[in-house]
């Protein structure tokens, strides 16, 4: 995922004064404060949304587009939402911030953006798996007690914001190599780009971890200020074009094996909406939850064939090695922070009594689907698609 790393922190108690002045000396930014959201007379409403990924060829903001789109047919066009792509109104970074005071209503982003601010914040995503899947996660976000320490986290930080979520992300891969990297001596020392939590599991894998905006990806392998690199599916890997720098594709890594796309509210501005508007921008992501889970396996498994076939890329799952040392890293990682910052105790605590309970049935009571895969098309690793 896209990362900027640098907290918040130190500018928050000025935020104010910098959009005060942005609004004074940037166009973009002053109809955002004058007017963050419209109003007509007969009731429509438009609020207005940043998204942190860039518009065109970008399967994120086309998922954020689903999620408007759900809205406004479901509102009847009463209610829309205007979608700005990154940086059109203020930088990714400041996303939260620019929700929490009015300058824009929403946005879509990930929570592992504000990681800088509160190490917590990554749990709410990219954190340690215990054996689920994003789908798990979401349903310990809504019924395993997860929302609640969300909100906590939320607040921690200074931001004043409702949270949506949508889009249980599939795992992601563990990247883009020169070679195929079987054993954990392959990796270490090697330069790597990843963000939120990951950046300290895997270099605690020994790994020299860099955090670069996603666009700087392709570029910086291709001069070789990193070695490998992931970003998060093979949709938008290939979109960046990482097919042009390596043809070492490795999926399936513990490093982030869940995600999803979080969509913060102002809470002020939520609440001014009748119920029924409200009761839409909430069951809206729960549709497009569903939809854009459908929409990646369709795209992210075309799009993977098009890189074996068309770019020819070496397609290969992340060796048991490799993730039994991820799970070292995590446990090393998980037990740091665990020392030192109780909330963060706190929300691992939670989330592995759910997954203790839950991923208990749900991984006895699956069969061996890819058992019966393999019956049908012969060994996974040599299915042509």
């Amino acid at each position: 995922m896209i990362k900027d790393k640098k907290s918040l922190k130190a500018t928050t108690p000025s935020r104010r004064k910098f959009f005060k002045a942005a609004a004074v000396t940037g166009a973009a930014a002053a109809t955002a404060v004058a007017m963050p959201n419209i109003a007509t007379a007969d009731g429509h409403v438009t609020l207005k949304m940043q998204a942190a990924w860039p518009s065109g060829a970008n399967i994120f903001f086309e998922m954020a587009g689903d999620y408007c789109k759900m809205v406004s047919d479901m509102s009847g066009g009463s209610l829309k939402i205007d979608l700005q792509p990154v940086n059109s109104i203020v930088k990714t970074s400041e996303i939260g911030a620019a929700v929490s005071d009015g300058i824009i209503d929403m946005g879509h982003w990930v929570t592992a953006y504000w990681y800088g601010k509160n190490a917590a914040a990554s749990l709410f995503g990219t954190g340690p798996s215990y054996g689920m899947s994003s789908q798990e996660v979401m349903g310990w976000m809504e019924y395993g007690g997860g929302r609640k320490l969300y909100e906590e986290a939320v607040a921690s930080v200074g931001f004043n914001y409702t949270g949506f979520f949508h889009m249980p992300m599939p795992a992601q891969p563990f990247g883009w190599f020169k070679k195929n990297v079987t054993k954990v001596s392959d990796v270490k020392g090697m330069k790597y780009r990843t963000v939120g939590l990951a950046t300290n599991v895997l270099t605690a894998m020994g790994m020299v971890v860099r955090q670069l905006p996603g666009g700087e990806i392709q570029p910086a392998m291709k001069t070789g200020l990193i070695d490998a690199a992931e970003f998060n599916n093979p949709t938008s890997d290939s979109q960046f074009g990482m097919q042009d720098v390596s043809k070492h594709y490795h999926l399936g890594s513990f490093h982030q094996s869940q995600e999803m796309f979080e969509i913060p509210m102002n809470t002020k501005r939520l609440k001014s909406l009748s119920p029924a508007h409200q009761a839409i921008l909430k069951n809206a992501a729960y549709a497009a939850n569903s939809d854009n889970y459908f929409k990646a396996l369709v795209r992210y498994s075309t799009d993977l064939a098009k890189l074996m076939n068309e770019h020819k890329v070496n397609v290969y799952q992340t060796s048991d090695a490799i993730l039994a040392e991820q799970l070292k890293g995590w446990d090393k990682i998980v037990g740091e922070f665990s020392a030192k910052d109780a909330f963060f105790k706190k929300v691992i605590d939670s989330q592995k009594a759910y997954a203790k309970r839950t991923m208990k049935y749900l991984l006895m009571n699956q069969p061996n689907y890819k058992l019966a895969y393999e019956n049908e098309f012969g060994p996974i690793g040599k299915v042509k698609i």
